[in-house]
């Protein structure tokens, strides 16, 4: 068997999907679950991309720190670089972070030139998404669910909102997919 060049483009996807909330939401777990529902699909978590960074790496934090606001928007153009990527290849990129500003909705928007951008928030309580951080093995430091009304008052009348609070993982991909109009295979 020999190997050729083979081209790695195809049918483009139809788009890609911004997943966001405050920590606790279920940005992952539901990405991994809408990306899972494709039968070509990629999960693009944020945090992931981060900790690629061996040293120098700064995570966001409630305090004004400069250099993490620019990793900040580092770790979005890696995540556009890879959903175009993903796109032009024929898999629907699924990202989650956690995008608080229009600046950076705003920086999504221009840097995915492949299709249509669907921002969804997952937006199921400051008091909920509380519970969540407490229950799960993912143990965070930093109480962010100020974040909560800072993004509700910063993206009003932005993308999709979906109060998760009582909805299954199923049912939340479930509102997603209706939300965003794309049909999962």
């Amino acid at each position: 068997m020999t190997w050729s060049e083979v081209p790695v483009d195809t049918e483009p996807a139809a788009g890609a999907v911004l997943l966001s909330g405050i920590p606790g939401s279920g940005k992952s777990t539901v990405a991994a679950a809408l990306a899972a529902r494709f039968a070509a699909s990629a999960h693009i978590e944020v945090d992931a991309l981060q900790e690629l960074i061996v040293r120098g790496g700064r995570w966001p934090s409630p305090e004004r720190d400069a250099e993490a606001d620019r990793q900040i928007f580092l770790r979005a153009r890696n995540a556009c670089l890879l959903a175009d990527s993903f796109v032009g290849a024929g898999f629907l990129p699924v990202v989650d972070d956690v995008v608080v500003r229009r600046a950076h909705l705003a920086f999504y928007r221009r840097q995915i030139a492949g299709g249509p951008l669907h921002f969804v928030v997952l937006a199921p309580g400051a008091a909920k998404a509380g519970e969540r951080n407490l229950a799960r093995d993912k143990t965070l430091t930093t109480d962010w669910s100020f974040l909560d009304t800072a993004m509700r008052t910063e993206l009003a009348g932005e993308g999709v909102w979906i109060d998760n609070a009582e909805l299954t993982v199923a049912e939340t991909v479930d509102a997603v997919l209706a939300a965003t109009g794309l049909t999962a295979d």
